[in-house]
């Protein structure tokens, strides 16, 4: 991939050109983030809106139609539901561990295969998440195993 970047001349506003055989995923979900201008998520906790890092969270977990993220310090929750957050967080960091989870790669401290074909990866702090058998060739493909 080659990234050029020039200086606009006065009056010109900001643009972004985007070349490519064809739009996949990961190219759809970088051109949403800058379309969004998002850096941080907005998440609830205590009553309060808090703003943070993508890269801080751990994983997102649904429990009871309620889509918690999880960092290493704190629970918050989000308005989300998973399959918006893997829409877009960017793919190439978070990945869908399961039907209720999301995990964050950069994360996973180590991962084992258990009964039944599924592997659980163990957290920086310490939470264990199954990854179904279903999900199991994408985390391969995205750690290049």
């Amino acid at each position: 991939m080659k990234i050029t970047i020039l200086e606009k001349e006065d009056g010109q506003e900001d643009e972004i050109i985007v070349k490519c055989d064809y739009l996949d995923d990961n190219m759809t979900k970088l051109i949403n983030q800058f379309k969004s201008g998002k850096g941080k998520m907005s998440l609830y906790k205590d009553s309060k809106i808090v703003f943070v890092e993508p890269g801080d969270i751990l994983y997102f977990e649904s429990v009871d139609d309620t889509v918690f993220a999880y960092t290493k310090d704190s629970v918050f929750e989000t308005k989300s539901k998973l399959y918006q957050l893997e829409e877009e967080l960017p793919g190439s960091s978070f990945f869908r561990a399961n039907k209720g989870v999301i995990v964050n790669l950069d994360k996973i401290d180590s991962l084992a295969p258990v009964f039944g074909g599924r592997f659980e990866a163990v957290l920086e702090n310490g939470y264990k998440v199954m990854i179904s058998r279903n999900y199991l060739n994408t985390l391969k493909e995205l750690l290049g195993l």
